[in-house]
């Protein structure tokens, strides 16, 4: 385990937790994130409102650290790989493209989010192989929507969950990752995402926030 990343037990499996916003299943060499959003930048760029562009680089960046770091042999979106139509736009493919190409070997699932519908299936040559949710991977159940299922552990997205830290007067918001009895919700991997506070709706879960490149279990 690096210093950036803290493995816990989950429903009696291990899952290692980065502080890149992912999670490792080492029993199945499985990589999963949730919410990228590609291409959310260009999606506002195209709509008039004037965003830096780079997101997509610094996104596919922390991909390239983490499947060094675990030498995956499948990486699993659970929803939102991408934003919207005008994700399509050619410099993010050109990015995607070159990303891909320096990982032919890697297995690419999608679980089809919200986002993904509406934006629009990749073309073939980028090999990833989209599934409605829930798909079934050994004790999981991967989802997009947080949700329960059946004899299996749900590991879902969507809400790009935060939670604030507070002591005296000063407070900060931080990704998290979220864990109950039978459903976890990763953070949202993409660079240029927003998130949803979860500390009042999660006084029973297990939460662990990322601060300075680590990840620190929330005691309460």
């Amino acid at each position: 385990m690096s210093d950036d990343s803290l493995t816990i037990d989950v429903n009696g499996h291990a899952l290692t937790l980065s502080a890149e916003r992912a999670a490792y299943d080492p029993a199945r060499q499985s990589l999963f994130v949730a919410d990228v959003h590609l291409g959310k930048d260009a999606v506002f760029r195209a709509r008039g409102i004037p965003v830096p562009a780079g997101s997509t680089g610094e996104t596919l960046a922390r991909l390239d650290r983490l499947i060094a770091a675990h030498r995956p042999q499948s990486l699993v979106f659970l929803g939102d790989l991408l934003h919207a139509r005008e994700s399509h736009a050619q410099d993010m493919l050109n990015a995607l493209r070159r990303w891909r190409a320096g990982h032919r070997e890697l297995h690419l699932l999608l679980v089809e989010g919200n986002h993904d519908r509406h934006a629009g299936a990749l073309a073939a040559e980028f090999g990833v192989h989209t599934v409605a949710e829930p798909y079934r991977l050994g004790p999981w159940a991967l989802c997009h929507h947080p949700q329960y299922v059946d004899h299996a552990y749900a590991l879902a997205g969507h809400e790009h969950p935060v939670f604030r830290l507070a002591s005296g007067f000063d407070s900060v918001r931080l990704p998290c990752f979220r864990f109950g009895d039978r459903a976890g919700v990763l953070p949202a991997f993409g660079a240029f995402t927003g998130g949803f506070e979860v500390s009042a709706g999660a006084a029973r879960d297990s939460v662990y926030v990322i601060a300075e490149n680590k990840v620190f279990p929330v005691k309460r």
